[in-house]
């Protein structure tokens, strides 16, 4: 039995549609798909403000909210929990320069009105958490703007959200590039410095996606780790990367099973969960899987965090400290890799 609760977004089943390709799986309604993540094991649902009222632009601030109502009725239907909402900034044809950093004053505004929508969703749905992440915020070209600038444009945005809803909890999820070129806020670090300068620092902080650090350059479990160390990390996007490319979500632990160990490791540790955190995946089907198997990465993935958290709960101390002191590094690594291969 884990000690964790799980969440997973929408998104997370697709019908395989990417920049090089069509779809090559039939689309599954949401309420379905609410049905098969709790029977997988799921507790809640990671959101974007579009996938609770696909129609967000078109309507009032009140029928936004009576839209996020009907999805809560599906939330409870299904015993299931909203984690967060996350404006979709990048989609629209008003953020090709960045929403919060968009040289553009309209589009500036236009993004702050998602923010402050995303905001009024999330309490229609009981969640007090907003990712903000940070797609195209950045530059394609290197003197388009000032990353001074552009820094201080996004420390604006988001304290104007921490005074819009003086209780609401805004986390940044970094990614160091894809699909902009220089990414504002790429790393855990970033996202810690931007906290520091905002109107309510313990409001803000940071969801570590494996496979974005990866993209940096760093280890998962260490961005966690710095996370945890200043009461940051809100919430985890957890999934595995095959090296520095474009961004992959591939199912949790399939290709760095030592890493992935780690990240579970020091989640479990430190206490990950007790103050009602939640274990996120992020992760999608590779084009080639077939529709009845669409949900197989998710099942995987959990399967895998899960047996990953046994062997943390084995994991001997006495031994690790041995090996420190005698300065047996060696013996300490084949410890790791043994406990990992034995069944």
């Amino acid at each position: 039995m884990s000690k964790f609760k799980f969440s997973v977004g929408p998104w997370n089943v697709h019908g395989g549609a990417d920049g090089y390709g069509p779809a090559t799986r039939q689309t599954i309604c949401i309420e379905e798909k609410f049905k098969k993540f709790k029977e997988i094991g799921f507790d809640a649902i990671q959101f974007h403000d579009d996938e609770v009222v696909p129609n967000i632009n078109e309507l009032s601030v009140e029928e936004i909210k009576a839209e996020a109502r009907k999805m809560k009725v599906l939330l409870d239907k299904y015993g299931l929990k909203a984690e967060f909402v996350a404006p979709r900034l990048w989609m629209d044809k008003r953020t090709i320069d960045g929403g919060f950093m968009s040289t553009s004053e309209s589009d500036r505004e236009f993004a702050m009105w998602r923010a402050y929508r995303s905001i009024d969703i999330a309490r229609e749905l009981g969640a007090d958490l907003i990712v903000l992440w940070l797609a195209r915020e950045g530059t394609l070209c290197a003197e388009s703007k000032s990353p001074v600038w552009a820094t201080k444009q996004l420390i604006d945005a988001i304290n104007k959200m921490l005074e819009y809803d003086k209780t609401i909890r805004i986390c940044i999820e970094p990614k160091p590039n894809e699909p902009i070129d220089r990414s504002i806020c790429g790393t855990m670090g970033h996202v810690m410095a931007v906290a520091s300068a905002t109107i309510d620092p313990k409001r803000v902080g940071g969801n570590l996606e494996s496979a974005h650090a990866i993209l940096a350059g760093l280890d998962p479990a260490h961005e966690i780790g710095f996370a945890m160390a200043f009461d940051k990390l809100f919430t985890v996007h957890l999934n595995d990367q095959n090296g520095i490319k474009y961004d992959q979500d591939k199912s949790f632990g399939v290709e760095n099973l030592r890493q992935a160990f780690n990240q579970v490791k020091v989640l479990l540790e430190n206490g990950y969960g007790d103050n009602g955190e939640y274990v996120g995946l992020d992760v999608k089907a590779m084009r080639t899987t077939l529709d009845k198997d669409s949900y197989k990465h998710l099942e995987n993935s959990l399967k895998i965090f899960k047996m990953l958290e046994e062997k943390a709960e084995k994991f001997d101390y006495a031994f690790r400290d041995k090996c420190i002191k005698e300065r047996d590094f060696e013996g300490l690594e084949m410890y790791v890799l043994e406990l990992l291969m034995k069944g």
